[in-house]
């Protein structure tokens, strides 16, 4: 099953989520550091990732809404997807409220600001899980004849077809 939302040939919510998965990962790995160093500058710079984290994640669910409303009703890939992006809304909520725990004084969050926030990650590794579950296990996304031959989604081509160049080599 294709995307519904893509761009240049790929689906724009796969390309969206390595950005809020990455700041708000890294944000909480900079809260790490700054527990163990003693050095709250990382707590700072945690709480402009966790802003930029949630912004990004937002924009990437409109995305996966739109992919998640095509897939066929009743399929264990609704289901999967149901939890996939329920459980990333909860993550950026999370991430949200322990944002706003920091607002007052982004150096020096209250313990429930880091509480909330490894709490976040630690589901994100889960409803990446089942992301990776809708992608690579129900095909979700994905042209449903691709092949490792196929061409380039820039090019005219659709993905059944075979260019001249691989032909050759596909025998």
């Amino acid at each position: 099953m294709q995307s519904k939302a893509r761009l240049l040939g790929h689906p724009i919510h796969s390309m969206l989520i390595v950005f809020p998965l990455g700041l708000l990962a890294t944000a909480a790995v900079f809260d790490i550091i700054g527990l163990v160093g003693g050095d709250t500058g990382w707590f700072r710079i945690s709480f402009w990732m966790i802003a930029a984290g949630i912004i990004g994640g937002l924009l990437a669910a409109v995305f996966g809404a739109a992919d998640w409303l095509a897939i066929p009703s009743g399929t264990r890939a609704q289901r999967i997807g149901l939890l996939h992006g329920g459980g990333n809304v909860v993550v950026v909520l999370l991430f949200v409220a322990s944002w706003f725990l920091r607002r007052p004084a982004p150096e020096s969050p209250a313990t429930l600001a880091f509480v909330l926030s490894f709490a976040a990650v630690t589901l994100a590794l889960v409803t990446g899980w089942l992301g990776g579950e809708l992608v690579y296990r129900l095909g979700v996304g994905i042209d449903s004849e691709a092949h490792v031959n196929a061409p380039s989604s820039l090019s005219d081509l659709h993905a059944k077809e075979r260019t001249m160049h691989n032909q050759g080599r596909a025998a």
